[in-house]
């Protein structure tokens, strides 16, 4: 119960409707309006909690996921002669219109995590697309022919057309 961290709850008359919270040191300041009850009290300090708790265990996850890093050297290696060397490769959370995205100023990839679940083929297939990006901004023909090696394009575009049809 020693480890569990303190939290002091600040009251204020000037605050009307708004909630903050913040961490200082090992003690979280959750601010709230003088006239909240001690029921919504608890339930808006229990929850600021856990989001700060969220944010911090994000912020201290790994930028790069060493699977996916080696993944994409293959991936380039056997399909762009080696050409694509992104900065990081990591899955994320928050993109659920896009597979994935390239960031080409700095060679950061990120693929959606909705991914994970998909065959092997699938999730090859989309980092090599962000790989060609790396090499080529756009989806004119020369990018084209960067993916035109990988043997299974056809049928993984179409498995990702049948899942993005499927959850609409």
């Amino acid at each position: 119960m020693n480890d569990a961290p303190r939290i002091e709850v600040r009251r204020s008359a000037r605050r009307r409707r708004t909630v903050q919270a913040r961490r200082e040191g090992d003690r979280t300041i959750v601010m709230i309006p003088a006239s909240m009850s001690k029921a919504e009290e608890e339930r808006v300090v229990s929850d600021l909690v856990a989001k700060l708790d969220a944010r911090v265990q994000r912020r201290r996850a790994p930028q790069a996921d060493d699977d996916l890093m080696s993944r994409a050297a293959d991936l380039s290696q056997r399909y762009l002669d080696g050409a694509a060397k992104p900065s990081s490769v990591r899955w994320v959370s928050n993109q659920h219109k896009r597979w994935g995205s390239c960031s080409t100023h700095d060679g950061s990839i990120r693929l959606s995590d909705r991914l994970r679940p998909m065959p092997g083929y699938v999730v090859d297939f989309v980092l090599l697309h962000e790989l060609a990006h790396l090499l080529e901004a756009d989806h004119g023909p020369r990018f084209q022919r960067l993916l035109s090696g990988y043997e299974r394009r056809e049928r993984a575009e179409g498995f990702l057309e049948a899942v993005s049809w499927q959850s609409r």
